[in-house]
């Protein structure tokens, strides 16, 4: 039993102003800790009020990274408590200009890092984390970081807020939790110039020999940690589906911005044919940006019109791209491989004549490029429905197509409207809407939970549809009516423990799972579940 300054240090046993007049005493703390004793409660409010004392939310960043690092209990009690204020400022938006500082800002070491000079020798320093049974890891290797791009070694920003999402979200305990950055250089010139820059100071590893670093990673994390889920999150486009159709089979691993971002977008668009009447199974959806998020939607949607009763080819005629040189058509020698099930027999376009040529009921962004849902955009889509539905999912808040205020404005407040980054209430004509975040944060704490429940052998795209329909199911008529399409951020650890029943009921049923089933799965998977 730790005692002293050595428990004060341990950030999962230090309980600060909160041990007790009896616990200073056989803890040894009296007089290394004021007179005052005070309750988590107090606790919290002394957090909340600090924070809202600092100017900027990158403060308030850097002020949550530290308590998280001597009060961890502490932390994660103030970010349950507190979640739709505490979200943003622990991941998106704010991650994203935590990432860009993170070689400026970094007080703890947090994660573990992995460079080219660890060839060979990956096993064997994963030895150095203290901790054994890891069950979580998130890695990235910081090469398309949010909209921000190459952001190198500072993307362990994203790793680290991740899991804290999943300990907050879904109750996955901290001490089996791994944030990874695979560092294998920057072309980000500025970043390898500036001198306190952290991370490997070389240009990116490329080809065989980036994909075998990565296998040795996959290959030493399997066998260090044989029950861990293993997140990738972040990577380049065509690396990230190289990575995901390598070992989606062999490991049990999803790529969030692919997969999860899909199950989100899914979610919400199944929300808002509740309001326009329009069955799934005859929507038209658009993408603008054909890259690993659209196109991750897009797949996941297709098994979502397949299982409605079409064929994949009838399935993605319902689907069209647009990219940055417009409708993405057959006969185009620039697509990538999978862009190509999506490429129509259509004559070449531009965005705004595509939308007038297709008449789409969904428009979805993810372009990382802010305000390209323009004022004529929306217009449009407001004249070929009645009630538009208009996902702006870029993130951080910067990139985003669109604001929540311009899509009602435009669309004379009939459009049904979803972001990646936060958007406030907004009011129009008297009536004030009040948008949900359509956050990955709804789906993958619970997806993930649900693995490590039942010991998944892997994730294919029916969990991810459960989670998806799980979700939309969590929608009540009264965030419809207030104009969101996701369920209220408060009740985020209810939505993982549906969203992780339900994923592990479907493992269960497909014979997924190597854990024996329990007679209440529900009341199994809600014990393991860490409070603080």
């Amino acid at each position: 039993m730790k005692r002293g300054l050595d428990l004060l240090r341990d950030k999962t046993l230090n309980r600060s102003l909160a041990f007790g007049r009896k616990e200073r005493e056989r803890f040894r703390l009296r007089g290394l800790l004021p007179y005052g004793v005070a309750t988590e409660e107090q606790l919290i409010d002394r957090v909340m009020t600090n924070l809202e004392r600092l100017p900027r939310d990158i403060d308030r960043y850097i002020a949550l990274s530290s308590l998280q690092e001597r009060n961890e209990r502490l932390f994660y009690r103030t970010v349950i408590e507190h979640i739709d204020r505490i979200l943003p400022l622990i991941y998106t938006p704010t991650v994203g200009e935590a990432c860009r500082e993170y070689s400026h800002i970094m007080r703890e070491p947090k994660g573990f890092f992995i460079t080219p000079d660890d060839r060979g020798d990956i096993r064997r320093i994963l030895a150095n984390w203290p901790r054994k049974d890891i069950r979580v890891i998130v890695v990235t290797d910081g090469q398309r970081i949010l909209g921000l791009g190459d952001l190198g070694a500072n993307g362990m920003g994203i790793p680290i807020g991740k899991l804290a999402l999943y300990t907050a979200c879904a109750g996955i305990d901290p001490a089996v939790c791994l944030p990874v950055t695979l560092d294998v250089g920057t072309n980000n010139d500025a970043l390898r110039d500036d001198v306190l820059y952290l991370g490997y100071p070389r240009r990116r590893l490329e080809g065989k020999r980036y994909f075998d670093l990565v296998d040795e990673f996959v290959q030493a994390v399997q066998a260090r940690y044989p029950d861990a889920l293993l997140q990738f999150e972040d990577f380049l486009t065509p690396n990230a589906y190289a990575l995901l159709t390598k070992y989606r089979n062999r490991a049990l691993c999803f790529n969030d911005d692919i997969q999860g971002t899909a199950a989100v977008a899914l979610a919400g668009v199944y929300a808002s044919t509740r309001v326009t009447g329009t069955p799934l199974r005859e929507l038209k959806v658009m993408f603008l940006g054909a890259g690993s998020a659209a196109t991750g939607i897009a797949d996941l949607m297709t098994a979502a019109l397949v299982d409605e009763g079409l064929s994949p080819d009838e399935a993605r005629r319902h689907l069209s791209f647009v990219d940055i040189h417009g409708l993405v058509v057959k006969g185009r020698a620039d697509l990538m491989a999978h862009n190509l099930p999506y490429a129509h027999d259509l004559a070449a376009m531009g965005f705004v004549e595509a939308i007038d040529a297709i008449q789409p009921h969904v428009l979805i962004g993810a372009t990382g490029s802010p305000g390209t849902f323009t004022q004529q955009v929306i217009e449009r889509m407001s004249r070929i429905n009645r009630r538009p539905v208009i996902f702006a999912l870029s993130n951080p808040t910067a990139c985003a197509e669109c604001t929540a205020e311009q899509a009602y404005a435009w669309s004379d407040g009939r459009a049904l409207f979803a972001s990646g980054s936060p958007f406030g209430p907004y009011t129009h004509k008297g009536k004030t809407y009040r948008p949900a975040q359509g956050n990955n944060a709804y789906v993958f704490p619970g997806i993930g939970l649900g693995a490590v429940a039942c010991r998944a052998r892997s994730l294919p795209d029916e969990l991810f549809l459960e989670a998806a329909r799980t979700l939309a199911s969590l929608v009540s008529q009264d965030d419809l009516d207030r104009g969101a399409l996701y369920p209220p951020l408060a009740d985020i650890r209810k939505i993982s423990l549906e969203i992780a029943v339900s994923v592990a009921r479907k493992a269960y049923d497909m014979g997924l799972a190597r854990a024996k089933r329990p007679r209440d799965l529900r009341k199994a998977i809600a014990a393991m579940m860490y409070t603080p």
